[in-house]
């Protein structure tokens, strides 16, 4: 859906589609969340005023909106726009390959050789998508943005622990939505302001943005935070093996996209390589648990 509403609004840019999103996200969250009581307030730590603020859990609530939606929303909605959704969905699927790393970096935990394996697979899947499609003339802009994408979402991960324990899902996303709103629209003014009036304001426009504010800036964070909480990060990073499939089926199903056999087996590869990546996955995520604070 973002790659669609880039092909028909030709003004919509990168940090308009996001800030509209979060917009959405908050005003659809945040008095629901209120209402139903089930908004927790950010946990305060000792002393008075910004020193309790910060001393508390708002600067990992800084930190994690800071990483995403931010700086992976910018990079990802750049990213898509540069190459296919195919393509941009299979590089988005690695993340579960590179978590492990990160959890290596911050949590001492052990580098297998499954891993290993499933890096060298997912990359060549990836080349076979490349070389067998769009080839690398002008994808190497996006690749580079989803490659920062992948990097933020590790962080991201690996932050996110550090709250998952104490805030019910729907709490962390609506706060993430807000303080990322906060983010993003001091910029968008700044760089985009002057697009907003170009805008068709169309009925598909409108529709295309409700489901992506609801369903993937709420709904999508919420359940992943959910199975992080519920899973660890490892196995919860496992469900990103079916984003590539989805997202061409979808592409395909709307016309944006069909199917050829580099796409094809680019898919096949890459998910076979980060499934066998994760075999050691649970005693992974059972070092990460048992360090979380």
């Amino acid at each position: 859906m973002t790659k669609e509403l880039f092909l028909t609004e030709q003004h919509m840019t990168v940090t308009i589609l996001i800030t509209l999103r979060l917009a959405i996200a908050t005003v659809v969250m945040v008095p629901l969340m209120a209402i139903s009581g089930k908004l927790q307030p950010i946990r305060r730590g000792p002393g008075r005023g910004m020193k309790a603020l910060l001393g508390g859990d708002l600067k990992w609530f800084l930190l994690l909106t800071l990483c995403e939606p931010f700086i992976y929303h910018l990079c990802e909605t750049s990213g898509v726009q540069l190459v296919s959704g195919s393509l941009a969905s299979v590089v988005i699927a690695t993340i579960p390959l590179f978590v492990p790393f990160g959890m290596w970096l911050a949590y001492r935990t052990r580098i297998h050789v499954q891993l290993l394996v499933g890096v060298i697979l997912s990359l060549s899947g990836i080349g076979i998508m490349l070389l067998g499609g769009e080839g690398l003339s002008g994808n190497l802009s996006g690749l580079l943005f989803l490659g920062g994408a992948v990097v933020i979402a590790i962080v991201y991960t690996l932050l996110l622990v550090k709250v998952v324990d104490h805030y019910n899902p729907l709490t962390i996303t609506t706060w993430q939505n807000l303080i990322g709103l906060l983010y993003f629209l001091p910029l968008m003014l700044l760089t985009d302001g002057s697009q907003l009036a170009l805008l068709s304001w169309s009925p598909k426009m409108l529709f295309l943005l409700l489901v992506l504010g609801i369903c993937c800036s709420t709904l999508a964070y919420a359940g992943y935070n959910l199975g992080v909480r519920t899973l660890g990060a490892s196995e919860a990073c496992i469900f990103n093996n079916a984003i590539p499939i989805f997202s061409l089926l979808a592409a395909v199903a709307i016309g944006q996209e069909s199917f050829s056999w580099s796409n094809i087996a680019g898919i096949v590869i890459v998910v076979g390589g980060v499934v066998i990546s994760q075999i050691p996955s649970k005693s992974a995520a059972k070092n990460l648990n048992t360090k979380r604070q």
